[in-house]
Formats: C-alpha cells, structure tokens, sequence
C-alpha cells in the first residue's frame, strides 16, 4: 500500500487574520498583510512524523516542492515525486527546517488546478490513499481530481472545515496513514462540503455538496461533518446566549468568538458583533469588532480576560475550527480559566457521549484544556462535559465507523 501526499501551501492563511477563509489571490494577499500565517506546511509535518515513527524510510508519493515534498523529507521520508506545477511558486512560507523567510509567499505559482492534478497524478502512480493538508477548498480540489472511489483523508489545516473527510487532528491523519500502510482500514462515505466565502463574510454560511468520498475511519480519529443548528432550535440558542450573559463579569474583557449561539449573545447585549468573526467586548461595551489574531492577543495580554465559545454541530469543536483568531497564544494568554463555554442542550446531546474537542495547534495547551468544562445552556441551567485534545486522539483500537 502507498500514501499520497498534497499540500495546499496557503491554506489556513486567513483564519488568524479574521478572513473566514482563504480562497483567491487577493484573499491571500490581505490575509499577510494582517498578519496571517499559512500552516499546511507544518500541519502536515505534524502528520508525517507519527506516520515516520511507524515506518521509517517510507516512499511517500507527493507533488513537487510546497505542494508536499518539502515536508515529506522534513519528516525523515522519502518523496516520489509524481507531479510538478508547471509555474511553481518561487518560495515556501512553511515553517519547515530550511524553509524560506516570511517574505517568499506561494502567491501566483499554484492554485486549486495543481491540487487536483497532482491528486490525479498520485493516484495514477499508485497511491492507495491521498492524504492532503488543507480546508474545504482543498478537499473539493482533491475530489474532482480523483475517480470515484479513490479514499482519501484529510490533515486539518485549513480555515473552513465543514467537510467530513478531515481527521480530527495531524497527530491522528498520521495514525490513520500508518495503520493504512499495514493493513487497508475500513472507510464510511464522507461529503466534501464548501461555501462562497464572500457569502460566509457576510454571516450567510450555505454549504453546498460537491462529492461524495472514501474516508479511513476509526473512532476518535475522524469528525463529523458540521451541522447546521435547526431553525426550531432558536429559543433554546436565545437562552443559553442569555445565561452566558448574566455570567460576564464587569471589568472583564470577552472575546466573542464566531458561531450562531455567541452572535446571539451579541444580540442579547444590543451589540452590533460581526456575522462569524471575533469581537472584543467590555462592561457591555463593544471594544473592537472583526478582529485578527494579532489584535486579539494585544487586547488581552496581561488583562483579565476570557474567550466566549460554542460547540460546532456536529464536529464537536470548540476550538481550531473557523475560529483560528483564537490561536494557542491568545488562549495561554487568557490565564487558568480562558473559556466561557455556552451552546444548546440539544448540542451536546447530539454528541451522543463524544467528548468537545480541543487542535489550537499547541499540544501541551490542548491536553491542558482536556478534561472537563462548564457548558452554559441557559439563564439557570449548565452542564459539566467532558473535553478532550484532538492531537491526542486514540492510537491503538479497531477501526469503526464514526
């Protein structure tokens, strides 16, 4: 059995800068000029180096350069290079032993047409299984690029992540890969979802379904794919937004993050919130609104703060997932007691036992947040629910469908 690699080298790249993604060249360019960052790259690394622990001296197939060979022999493995851009991009920003400084973006030498190429060209090679590092977008691109049946997987890297072919973290992407190269595992059909971005800037999410793929599956190891909360739902989103509410505490600053239950929230202080980005606010008072990752850590650091989450349907997520303003700094920043955890009952019940999940990229502040937390459901009513790391999703066990 042989893996498949791709790399999208900008995904993730408007997350910490407040873009709610990162589709287009000029999404990217603003996305940099804020600060943002893309993290495929590493993303990917994280994934290999479980997949290298296992089978070390591994041939991975990939694309040339950033598309997957950079981080193939940054992890100890070995690149079979089956497909080069015809236009590759001039540097790598990959935070990868050897990488290029900040300053040499992959801006203008690959795009969506490359990922599905070279997904066609590893598979025509003989990968088994395409693993590729990236969002929504990139899940779509690696779709069209394969003939129907064709498994794949995701590493979690990009800022949309609705699809239900991402593993719930890199850690776990690798584990799933090591146990494929051993044995080919069972897969469940997965949807490959995504949105127009101008629509989701605007608070008006509506993904769509492109395809339908193969997923290796085991549990704890793959989400769910996003789910929309019923619009029979909204006075029970109505008051959990009220009970989260009455616990803001004077003098405390509160990031909003983005999500339907906390632009509600927004709604009940009379706050004019952004549709899905990140608020700061104070003693009623709307401080800042849309705000990056950079501006985030600058209002709390050293202050008395709290980040206000809710549960993505579905996933499970309460961080790492379309909220990437609240990056692992920003979270260390906020001291013992960073989240202010509030969702509807019927959230938590759809879980049916699985724990919220935690991937801020930091893995020591992810077990950290592991264990339990407080969820605010209403003006008078919480449940205590149990949070695991996602990069310490199970290694061992049998794989089933999730």
């Amino acid at each position: 059995m042989t893996i498949g690699l791709i790399v999208n080298p900008v995904a993730g790249v408007g997350g910490p800068a407040g873009l709610a993604g990162s589709d287009g060249v000029a999404a990217q360019r603003e996305a940099l000029r804020r600060g943002g960052r893309p993290r495929a790259g590493e993303r990917a690394l994280e994934a290999l180096r479980v997949l290298a622990a296992a089978h070390p001296g591994a041939e991975i197939l990939t694309a040339a350069g950033a598309l997957g060979a950079d981080a193939v022999r940054a992890a100890g493995l070995i690149p079979r290079v089956a497909y080069t851009p015809h236009h590759p991009a001039k540097g790598t920003l990959l935070s990868l032993p050897g990488a290029k400084s900040d300053n040499d973006v992959p801006l203008g030498g690959t795009n969506g047409d490359d990922t599905a190429r070279a997904a066609a060209a590893l598979r025509a090679a003989g990968a088994s299984l395409i693993l590729f590092a990236g969002g929504d977008g990139t899940a779509r691109d690696v779709a069209r690029g394969l003939p129907a049946g064709s498994p794949v997987l995701g590493i979690p890297a990009g800022v949309k992540m609705y699809s239900g072919c991402f593993a719930v973290s890199p850690a776990a992407a690798g584990a799933l890969a090591a146990d494929w190269l051993r044995s080919p595992l069972s897969t469940a059909e997965a949807e490959v979802l995504d949105l127009d971005e101008a629509l989701l800037r605007a608070g008006r999410p509506d993904p769509r379904l492109f395809a339908l793929v193969p997923v290796p599956v085991a549990a704890g190891r793959t989400q769910a794919r996003k789910a929309a909360t019923p619009a029979g739902a909204r006075e029970a989103v109505r008051r959990a937004a009220a009970g989260a509410a009455g616990l803001m505490r004077p003098g405390v600053r509160y990031l909003l993050g983005p999500g339907g239950t906390t632009a509600e929230l927004g709604r009940v202080l009379g706050l004019d919130t952004s549709p899905l980005g990140v608020d700061l606010v104070q003693d009623g008072r709307l401080l800042a609104r849309d705000i990056t990752e950079q501006q985030a850590y600058d209002a709390v650091a050293g202050r008395s703060a709290q980040a206000v989450v809710t549960v993505i349907g579905g996933h499970g997520f309460l961080l790492g997932r379309g909220n990437q303003q609240l990056s692992a700094r920003v979270i260390a920043a906020l001291g013992a007691a960073p989240l202010l955890v509030v969702a509807t009952e019927q959230k938590l019940i759809d879980l049916a036992g699985r724990p919220l999940l935690v991937d801020t990229g930091d893995p020591a502040l992810d077990l950290r947040l592991a264990g339990h937390v407080r969820v605010t459901t209403g003006p008078a009513t919480a449940s205590l629910y149990p949070v695991s790391a996602a990069s310490a999703a199970p290694i061992e066990g049998e794989p089933e469908c999730v």
